[in-house]
């Protein structure tokens, strides 16, 4: 239930209005498919979604605009084939068959063509450089291996955003949205939401074209407070039950990871204890802004021919999550890209520059306020001294283990007071995690490309078939910060990482044009790496203007992204290495797997506290559980897919159906595994110094899994147009990841629920102008595993609603709506933020 305070707040917001200027929703427009609708990221030639060799979904403005989500980036979630998690309200990530990670480096997104991730990230943040609302034009998405025709990765999927341009669409456009979140929140107050949106598009002489976009968000972000211990098990040797554990690692509590934990034997039994650590709502500031805007001017000399060149800038202030979660604070990033397209060529080059600005690692915030106050050494001797003398009077075991955890915290810094303010102050600017939380990171990339049709030169016009080659040219360029970053080779200079490639491709039709045939080679040559071979074939046979079948089969590489090769940081005590050979010689021939380590640790617990072994025989008798690390450095991923699908219209178009089945088989997986090294080179005494954390060095190294993956799974989507407007929807996701061999001690990473399932129900036109959709959307829990939390996430089903009312003559229409409208919380991965619902209105005017 909704309390009184914030019943009136929802009334009062629901006042206000959305109208979408410039684009009037037609009587009879409906958000379903149309076979003959254009795509052109499938082949990067414009084509029918029907002949289109590989699954492709779109969102056009129609859709969006009766879509139940505030935007069109979180109307993406609906689509077939898609997973969408959600790692902050400002920052969501898109994902298709399998492998999801917060930080999506198998995933690429492309707005008009140019590439917007974050050069250090290697990845998007979600919107936060892309198109606003008023400005997108169509979403396409290939939810599968594209990195045979694009390379960058792509190798789950691209999602390509395409923008209106002013010759079709001129004028002034304002969109104000409000809306309000957090509402019955354990963690929150029930919080505002503000977002405004400007479009501007004018032309000249029909030549020139000039459009200015502009975003302000402002709101608070969903809390992340999940306190269930990921370590329940540590102390069950010693008769604590999970909820009295010492050693606990809680999900969103930092400063209590393996790090933070040593194993004390008191009064004779070795109890593993953690620090106490603080809430992330304690350390992290969870408003959340996002300025953005940009400017793009078009010429068109003749016709068919167009130069433009755009330039986009955005400041964001932001959570955002990759292996720890952080605070981005006056987070900026800017892209300058030029691009000439005609007919036959199209030519584009863009810089995109980063800087972190004043953001900070919230895990390293945490660790380091508790260790600013007392040593780990000091705080755990203080303990120790606590609990023998609790135990001395006879005090139980659980209460002696809280009185000595409050006493030997006495002098901490508390949250919310100034004091706590002003800790985080300082730490936020020292840039070393050892000892500070500042994140300095300041990266450029630069990238350049050739595409070209030489169909004509090669062959007569009827002969119907196609040819089209592209090259580009890819670097990254990282200013080292030296806690983040190193340059080993050549220390203070900026660290290079570059990359060249490029494709052909050739298209042949035969019978009539019903059958199509659509071949690709990609070479692609990184550095550090011997050249490698992508090829796709791919054929579509058309029996009918109504229905297609299509079949694909691919291979294509990833290559290791920045942070998988060069990182060079320490994460909670562990230090995170790259695993190209430059940053981690040495380290995987003399390390150890924590696998192991963690099975002789409890094995020797259990000999002392439970069979009754001195510590010295436990030793004995279990070293030979340790185990030596036996991968190596990062090689290309290397993925092979299948694919094959159907689509079809029936009843005069009222009915689309669309399915796809595809296999992917995965070699030398990249996923990240831990293994320490002990401080000491004699093997006699290793046993001794796998004890405790401060005799090791701990690692989490960057590698190849040596197990074979398979990948597994299908789509089905369906809608139908059945009475005066009325459109019902649905599709059907499945996902499953098999493996050949299993415990090898990586994180699989796949990260995927085996099913989702979307239903929608809607009509633009119900009464007059009036409309509305609603949505429900469910999926089956899942395993999640990442460097920061591994376990199983809940299933969750959530309802989206929307009422739409054209106003001014359909110039524009109020929309009111929710996300998540039954208001029921739910985690969308492990360490992510609980989500509530999300309701809604705005005013647009256009011009």
């Amino acid at each position: 239930m909704i309390s009184k305070p914030n019943r009136l707040f929802v009334i009062f917001f629901l006042l206000h209005a959305q109208v979408w200027g410039q684009e009037k929703i037609a009587p009879d427009t409906l958000p379903t498919r149309d076979l003959g609708e254009l795509v052109v990221t499938a082949t990067r030639q414009q084509e029918s979604i029907l002949k289109a060799p590989v699954s492709v979904e779109k969102l056009n403005v129609q859709a969006i605009q009766q879509s139940a989500q505030p935007g069109f980036f979180e109307a993406i979630q609906n689509l077939k084939g898609v997973q969408v998690i959600t790692p902050s309200l400002g920052f969501r990530v898109i994902n298709a068959r399998g492998f999801a990670h917060t930080t999506n480096v198998r995933f690429v997104q492309l707005v008009d063509g140019v590439d917007n991730q974050a050069p250090h990230i290697g990845a998007p943040i979600a919107n936060s450089l892309g198109p606003n609302d008023l400005d997108i034009l169509s979403v396409e998405i290939i939810p599968g291996s594209a990195s045979a025709l694009y390379g960058m990765n792509a190798i789950n999927g691209i999602a390509h955003f395409i923008t209106k341009n002013p010759f079709d669409f001129p004028g002034i456009s304002i969109n104000q949205k409000i809306g309000v979140n957090n509402i019955n929140s354990p963690d929150s107050e029930s919080t505002p939401f503000y977002e405004t949106n400007l479009r501007i598009a004018e032309t000249w002489n029909a030549k020139w074209g000039l459009k200015i976009n502009g975003t302000w968000m402002q709101g608070t972000d969903w809390h992340a407070n999940n306190q269930q211990d990921l370590n329940p098990l540590t102390n069950s040797t010693t008769g604590l039950s999970a909820d009295q554990n010492p050693g606990a690692d809680r999900v969103n509590q930092y400063g209590d990871e393996a790090s933070n934990r040593r194993t004390l034997t008191l009064d004779g039994i070795r109890y593993v204890v953690s620090r106490t650590g603080y809430a992330e709502k304690e350390v992290a500031d969870y408003g959340l802004k996002n300025l953005k805007g940009d400017v793009t001017l078009f010429f068109r000399p003749k016709n068919h021919l167009e130069i433009s060149y755009t330039f986009r800038a955005a400041h964001q202030n932001n959570i955002y999550q990759r292996t720890n979660r952080f605070r981005f604070e006056d987070y900026r990033t800017q892209q300058h890209a030029l691009t000439f397209q005609s007919p036959k060529i199209q030519f584009r080059t863009y810089l995109t520059q980063e800087n972190t600005g004043d953001s900070y690692n919230i895990r390293s915030m945490a660790e380091n306020i508790d260790r600013s106050f007392k040593t780990d050494n000091q705080w755990f001797s203080d303990f120790s001294r606590h609990y023998l003398e609790a135990s001395g009077i006879g005090m139980g075991v659980t209460d002696a283990m809280n009185l000595a955890r409050s006493l030997a915290d006495q002098g901490r810094i508390l949250p919310n007071t100034p004091e706590m303010a002003a800790k985080i102050e300082e730490l936020r600017s020292i840039n070393n995690w050892d000892i500070g939380a500042a994140l300095r990171v300041q990266a450029r990339l630069f990238h350049a490309e050739y595409q070209q049709d030489i169909s004509s030169w090669l062959l007569p016009r009827n002969f119907d078939f196609q040819v089209m080659y592209g090259l580009d040219y890819r670097t990254y360029i990282i200013v080292p910060d030296g806690n983040y970053f190193i340059n080993p080779a050549e220390p203070g200079e900026n660290l290079n990482y570059w990359k060249t490639g490029g494709f052909i491709q050739a298209t042949k039709t035969f019978w009539q044009d019903r059958f199509k045939v659509n071949a690709v080679l990609r070479l692609d040559k990184y550095l550090y790496f011997e050249p490698r071979l992508n090829p796709r074939l791919a054929a579509v046979y058309t029996p009918s203007p109504q229905q297609s079948f299509r079949f694909s089969v691919q291979s294509g590489y990833r290559f290791p992204s920045i942070f998988e090769g060069f990182s060079n940081i320490n994460s909670g005590g562990r230090k995170r290495i790259g695993g190209l050979p430059i940053m981690s010689a040495g380290i995987f021939e003399n390390s150890f797997t924590q696998a192991s380590i963690t099975q002789y640790q409890r094995a020797v617990q259990s000999d002392v506290n439970t069979n009754g072994l001195d510590l010295a025989e436990a030793i004995r008798r279990n070293e030979g559980l340790l185990a030596k690390t036996d991968y190596s450095y990062l090689e290309p991923e290397q993925a092979t897919s299948l694919e094959g699908g159907y689509r079809t219209e029936l009843l005069g178009g009222k009915f689309a159906l669309d399915a796809d089945l595809y296999l992917n088989r995965f070699r030398n997986l990249i996923a990240q595994l831990d293994a320490n090294v002990p401080k000491t080179s004699n093997s006699d005494s290793i046993g001794n110094y796998f004890l405790q954390n401060s005799t090791q060095d701990l690692y989490r190294l960057w590698t190849n899994s040596k197990t074979v993956s398979l990948n597994y799974g299908g789509s089905l989507g369906l809608s139908y147009n059945f009475f005066k407007g009325f459109w019902l929807g649905g599709n059907f996701t499945y996902a499953r990841l098999s493996r050949q061999t299993r415990g090898d001690g990586l994180e699989d990473g796949f990260n995927t629920p085996e099913w989702i399932y979307n239903l929608s129900l809607g009509n633009p036109n119900l009464y007059k102008s009036l409309g509305f959709q609603v949505n429900f959307r469910q999926q089956a829990g899942f395993l999640w595993e990442s460097a920061l939390a591994t376990g199983w996430v809940q299933g969750y089903s959530t309802l989206d609603a929307q009422l739409t009312m054209g106003i001014f003559k359909n110039l524009g229409s109020v929309k009111f709506g929710a996300t998540n409208a039954l208001n029921r919380y739910y985690y969308s991965f492990l360490g992510g933020p609980a989500i509530g619902g999300f309701y809604y209105t705005s005013l647009t005017f256009g011009l």
